[in-house]
């Protein structure tokens, strides 16, 4: 489904100026703009898949702003498309019973790649995020021939179980660290620095003929967060992604904000002083490959997020220290943005194990709390929706937000 420039009442708009009470807000607002019948089936789309279950036209109405007519000539086309169902008739109303409609998980599907120094991930999503196959590979240092090898491999046994409808395929999202190839960090071999120099695009862009796109993982995972997750409840958000390194994203009114430069929320390389006073980044102190230094310094092993899980208890007492250190070196910048941007929550996601994850929030509301009388507003800290797999499931997304989604890009889009 690309741009609709025909004519007719879907691309007749009424926006309303009074407030909005849905999260998605701009979102879930009609156009007279030159892409209007694109951005209109969009935001229709939009409406039907965040209502949660079945809507009827008259509250997509209400939500968008556009018109009856519109509304009518739009989820006609889509049903006919198959990118909605009809699910049954509101009763109790005068007149004929309303129609209520649904997103059909099975109208698209996409396969999103998360790329990292410690793994390989790979997931295919339907319309709705639903994961229907996943696969992830425990790997250090992973060079481009052995990612796509698996990626070829992991992608025929898609085909072959029908975990999605190929026919339907709309692109691949690959989520990749910005600096994958260029931060130092233990261990790296020499030759890694490949991955900074390639077009990372092409490596896969024969492997099925479909779009490719290539993101910032922390980004994907704050797009994904924005259209799947926890963003269709909350307007504006921080998000920050604890994997092999530390990243993260702005979410603000409804829209991904990436900044000048692509790096909007990126605080890894903040400078911080470790306990002997020495410089280091804030990466460096909070991140999984920190969290398995700290726990080597004592002894214990654990190179995977499932030996995290599998710790005894005198290891989980070292990752408590390490929570502690965490929460300290992550609350002021965390209180920093919160101030700036004022979000209405700051959600924490990535490969760290979830109760880790939740621990790390529950440290970091108390240190906010304390400045609840000096400071107005702060936001709560919570983990992210989609905090597993947090970023291929983001790259997954870019198809979808691409094609089908609300985003200004696509509305500012003249071809």
């Amino acid at each position: 489904m690309g741009a609709d420039q025909r004519g007719g009442d879907e691309q007749v708009g009424t926006v309303r100026l009074e407030p909005r009470g849905h999260a998605l807000g701009d979102s879930l607002s009609g156009t007279n703009l030159e892409r209007a019948g694109d951005h209109n089936q969009r935001v229709t789309l939009q409406a039907i898949r965040a209502a949660g279950g079945p809507i009827t036209r008259a509250d997509i109405t209400e939500l968008t702003g556009l018109t009856a007519p519109a509304i009518a000539n739009i989820t006609k086309r889509l049903l006919n498309e198959g990118m909605i169902l009809k699910a049954g008739r509101q009763l109790g109303g005068r007149g004929q019973p309303a129609t209520k409609l649904v997103v059909n998980p099975d109208g698209a599907f996409s396969i999103g790649l998360n790329i990292d120094r410690d793994h390989i991930a790979i997931v295919a999503l339907d319309f709705v995020g639903n994961v229907r196959a996943r696969v992830c590979r425990e790997v250090h240092f992973a060079m481009p021939d052995e990612v796509v090898a698996f990626f070829k491999a992991e992608v025929d046994k898609i085909v072959a179980d029908k975990a999605i409808d190929m026919d339907r395929l709309i692109g691949i999202g690959i989520g990749i660290p910005d600096d994958l190839g260029r931060v130092p960090v233990a261990n790296r071999p020499d030759a890694y620095h490949i991955w900074s120099e390639i077009d990372v695009a092409a490596l896969f862009a024969e492997v099925l003929p479909v779009p490719v796109y290539v993101e910032n993982d922390a980004a994907a995972a704050s797009i994904g967060e924005m259209q799947f997750g926890h963003g269709l409840r909350h307007r504006s958000f921080i998000y920050t992604i604890i994997s092999a390194g530390l990243g993260g994203g702005l979410v603000i009114d409804g829209h991904y904000y990436r900044g000048a430069d692509g790096r909007s929320g990126e605080i890894g390389f903040l400078p911080v002083t470790d306990e002997n006073g020495q410089p280091q980044t804030l990466e460096d102190m909070v991140s999984l490959y920190s969290l398995y230094d700290y726990l080597r310094k004592a002894g214990i092993n654990a190179s995977t997020p499932e030996d995290l899980e599998s710790l005894g208890d005198s290891a989980k007492a070292r990752v408590d220290a390490w929570l502690d250190r965490a929460a300290d070196k992550l609350f002021e910048p965390f209180l920093v943005m919160s101030c700036a941007i004022n979000p209405e929550a700051h959600f924490i996601g990535g490969r760290l194990p979830a109760a880790y994850i939740e621990q790390l929030c529950i440290r970091l509301n108390r240190k906010f709390a304390a400045y609840q009388g000096r400071i107005k507003t702060l936001p709560p800290v919570m983990r992210a929706d989609l905090a597993v797999d947090a970023a291929a499931r983001g790259a997954g997304i870019l198809p979808f937000n691409d094609r089908f989604l609300p985003i200004r890009e696509a509305l500012m889009k003249t071809g």
